[in-house]
């Protein structure tokens, strides 16, 4: 499914016809998707224009792979979808890892050797001042990229 469709640009937001165009849908399937959908809630602005953000494009490819590859009915997709988004919530509350779409790297012994056990596993005051210097820089370009 997902092999015939475009990669998803490095974007914030979307609009409804970018949308269409990376899942092969058409906009007015995406209106009636959001009616049938309660997860699907692109954010609205001017004129009640839609923009989406990128795990909503995600659910779209999802929900396109359930109706036309899977045979899925709107009814049956729709019951799928909570039962992965609700398995999702599971995951995330067990504090389980979500590693879909991520590369795992294997590590050998060799690429161990570098690294020194013998300091206390406890970081100095002077590496923890700097790592909370560094959360704060990153909280600070979140705002930034937020309110862009």
């Amino acid at each position: 499914m997902e092999n015939n469709l475009p990669p998803i640009p490095a974007k914030r937001y979307f609009t409804i016809g970018e949308v269409g165009d990376l899942c092969g849908v058409k906009p007015h399937v995406l209106r009636y998707w959001e009616q049938e959908f309660t997860q699907l809630r692109p954010m609205k602005r001017r004129g009640n224009r839609r923009y989406y953000q990128h795990h909503e494009v995600l659910m779209i490819r999802r929900i396109r792979d359930l109706l036309y590859d899977q045979g899925f009915t709107i009814s049956g997709a729709r019951n799928k979808m909570q039962e992965l988004l609700q398995g999702d919530r599971d995951k995330k509350r067990n504090g389980e890892v979500m590693l879909d779409g991520v590369d795992v790297l294997e590590i050998d012994d060799v690429d161990l050797d570098d690294f020194d056990d013998s300091q206390p596993l406890e970081a100095s005051e002077a590496v923890s001042d700097q790592l909370t210097h560094l959360r704060r820089e990153l909280f600070e370009i979140r705002e930034l990229l937020t309110a862009a």
